[in-house]
């Protein structure tokens, strides 16, 4: 189609994920960055660390170094600020004081963070011994802090075996300086229900467990889906319920591909009947 005249601009809402990638795509940097376009906005991503990974394993991981993670987000900020920010897998030390440092300076809206510390095979992407400089220097920047029931019990020191016990840990989240707090149920055997502690009020999230093991990238993509509605414009309860209906669809038309666990399909509004 050929188009005549000036060209007409397009206002797009601008939105940030400072995470590690997946070269297989359902993760991580590609999760999010299909998450923002599915919610029509436009995603700008800091790569922290390049993960080889597939649907069965993670095979290696290369953290970038901090001079070039501060370059990125440098070039971020300077130029298009993000309504909102979502931050995920931060797997060494110098990451983490990398990171805080420039939420310290930069100061950005709405910030979504995931401790991602797990992959879905259990490869260990955060370092268990980075669980209290974590705690200490990353917390704070959470306006929304989006852990499941095993990075729960890390940051918190105990065990969580039922829903009391969910509502327990999201409070002392907050008290470690979370302004709200997501607990994932999805680990349980028993419910798949979330909680949410918005720092005032608890609310329970109730969720019906799918029956597929196609589940790869489905921490990142809801954080991500977070940050998308408060960048739009969202208050965080309405955020997360909505980003839990995204993820519940794109969970539902997951996609069977790989020999492990499958990706979501971050797409699946398109598809045809």
């Amino acid at each position: 189609m050929k188009m005549q005249g000036k060209a007409q601009g397009s206002d797009m809402i601008p939105i940030l994920t400072i995470a590690g990638s997946d070269c297989s795509g359902g993760a991580g940097i590609q999760a999010d960055l299909k998450t923002f376009s599915a919610h029509h906005l436009f995603g700008m991503s800091v790569i922290v660390s390049v993960v080889a990974e597939n649907t069965q394993r993670v095979i290696s991981v290369h953290n970038v170094p901090s001079n070039i993670v501060d370059e990125q987000i440098l070039a971020v900020f300077e130029d298009i600020p993000p309504e909102a920010t979502k931050i995920g897998m931060l797997g060494s030390s110098e990451l983490i004081l990398c990171v805080a440092k420039n939420l310290a300076a930069f100061k950005p809206k709405n910030i979504v963070i995931d401790p991602v510390m797990f992959a879905k095979n259990g490869f260990a992407l955060m370092p268990l011994e980075l669980c209290e400089l974590f705690k200490n220097s990353m917390l704070s920047f959470a306006d929304v802090l989006t852990p499941n029931i095993p990075e729960a019990e890390f940051l918190c020191g105990y065990k969580i075996e039922n829903e009391d016990m969910m509502i327990r840990a999201a409070k002392d989240l907050c008290s470690l300086g979370a302004k709200s707090v997501l607990l994932k149920g999805g680990h349980r055997s028993d419910s798949a229900d979330d909680v949410f502690f918005d720092g005032d009020s608890i609310h329970i999230l109730r969720g019906n467990r799918i029956e597929t093991k196609n589940t790869h990238g489905t921490g990142c993509t809801l954080s991500s889906a977070i940050a998308s509605n408060l960048a739009l414009g969202l208050n965080k309860l309405d955020s997360v319920k909505k980003a839990k209906e995204y993820v519940s669809g794109a969970i539902f038309y997951s996609l069977n591909l790989g020999k492990g666990f499958g990706p979501t399909n971050h797409f699946y509004m398109l598809k045809g009947d």
